[in-house]
């Protein structure tokens, strides 16, 4: 795991105090969500695919689904997540703790729409049971990520 490396980064960068760490689990969005006291579109999910270009991890709102069109319109193939037992090793990050930050080289990132008009979100900092506050232009900017629109926009869970 990463964790330590994910702490420096945040230090360095002078987020410390947005890192936050559960005695309980936040393994999924509803355990993340409760942790942390936000409805769950709030968590930010990263899904991790296996692309003919490497490993690709999508950010995206808590309570949205990738839309299969969108997404092999955009990546010019059939989604393909990863299995359970092979996210750790590709992006340094167990099941269930995955973050955009602190990934091995090769790894892309991409941000959902589904998270961009949120005041704060909460993605998973490289454990089962953390995570970190930050505002969705925060993460972009750490991250580097692009914009995309690759989920489901009539989920009727999806209203904020």
């Amino acid at each position: 795991m990463r964790v330590n490396e994910i702490k420096t980064f945040f230090l360095q960068h002078g987020l410390q105090d947005r890192l936050l760490t559960f005695d309980q689990s936040s393994a999924t969005v509803e355990l993340a969500a409760k942790a942390v006291g936000c409805a769950p579109e709030h968590i930010v999910k990263t899904l991790v695919f296996k692309t003919k270009m490497g490993p690709v991890l999508i950010c995206a709102a808590g309570n949205v689904r990738v839309d299969n069109h969108k997404y092999k319109a955009f990546f010019g193939e059939k989604a393909a997540f990863a299995l359970r037992e092979e996210v750790e090793t590709l992006t340094g990050h167990p099941a269930g703790g995955v973050c955009p930050f602190a990934l091995p080289e090769g790894v892309g990132v991409y941000l959902d729409e589904s998270i961009r008009s949120f005041a704060q979100v909460y993605p998973a900092a490289g454990a089962v049971n953390n995570a970190v506050r930050l505002t969705p232009q925060q993460l972009q900017q750490l991250t580097g990520a692009p914009w995309i629109d690759v989920c489901k926009k009539d989920n009727p869970c999806a209203k904020r």
